[in-house]
């Protein structure tokens, strides 16, 4: 369970502060596929870095199943996020010095761990990835760069994946394609997805999709489809 009470965020100090989030409390349930919506400066992605602990928080709290994270120290929070939390990212993230399957292998072995080898070949697998393991980024599609990513984010098991925008750069096609692995790694893998986006199709593939703006919550949307997602949008002003 990773749950947020009271969550602001204030950027700058006096007539210059900017509250990026405004008393923010929500939950997501654990095996679970969940998108954030709003418009541009609504605080989805700041909402997103608060929850992973990538950013701080000006005044409440973010616990992620037994943890608090505004309790960790710096040392403390970094080693959380690398052994609880996985990240996709819009721009994929990948050394282009390293092959694919050194990519998908960094952050354990960083760690001083290797992957299960059971785990890696049923993710490779079902992302698709047996026959490119041997090839760089700059040899992989948009898609299978993504993948490749979705596979690193996996690797370690979390207990929450963040991603953000994790189709912007990719073709239709292969959004779907990423999108479509994201809601069989929930189902199938008891994983737990949180996805910003600003896409309807995108959010559509969710469970559960969640709208701020002006760093508030303004609703939210079970079993959604792309028509409703919109017609959500313009209810809540996102």
């Amino acid at each position: 369970m990773l749950i947020a009470k009271d969550l602001t965020k204030t950027y700058g100090q006096g007539l210059n502060a900017v509250r990026a989030l405004d008393r923010v409390t929500i939950g997501f349930d654990p095996q679970g596929f969940a998108a954030i919506m709003g418009a541009s400066g609504s605080g989805k992605t700041t909402l997103m870095h608060c929850l992973a602990g990538l950013d701080t928080v000006t005044s409440g709290s973010v616990q992620v199943g037994d943890t608090q994270l505004s309790g960790l120290a710096d040392r403390e929070l970094t080693r959380f996020r690398r052994d609880h939390v996985g990240f996709i990212f819009q721009s994929f993230n990948l050394l282009p010095a390293l092959t694919a399957e050194q990519n998908i292998r960094l952050p354990l072995e960083l760690a001083g761990r290797h992957p299960e080898p059971r785990w890696f070949q049923e993710v490779v697998g079902v992302l698709g990835l047996g026959d490119r393991l041997d090839h760089r980024p700059g040899e992989l599609s948009g898609g299978q760069q993504q993948r490749v990513a979705c596979a690193r984010a996996l690797m370690s098991r979390p207990d929450v994946i963040f991603a953000d925008e994790p189709t912007g750069n990719l073709d239709s096609r292969s959004g779907a394609e990423v999108l479509t692995f994201l809601r069989h790694s929930v189902r199938e893998f008891g994983q737990t997805v949180i996805m910003v986006t600003h896409d309807p199709v995108a959010a559509s593939y969710a469970e559960r999709v969640v709208f701020l703006a002006d760093g508030q919550l303004r609703g939210e949307l079970l079993s959604p489809t792309a028509a409703r997602v919109l017609d959500a949008l313009k209810v809540h002003e996102c």
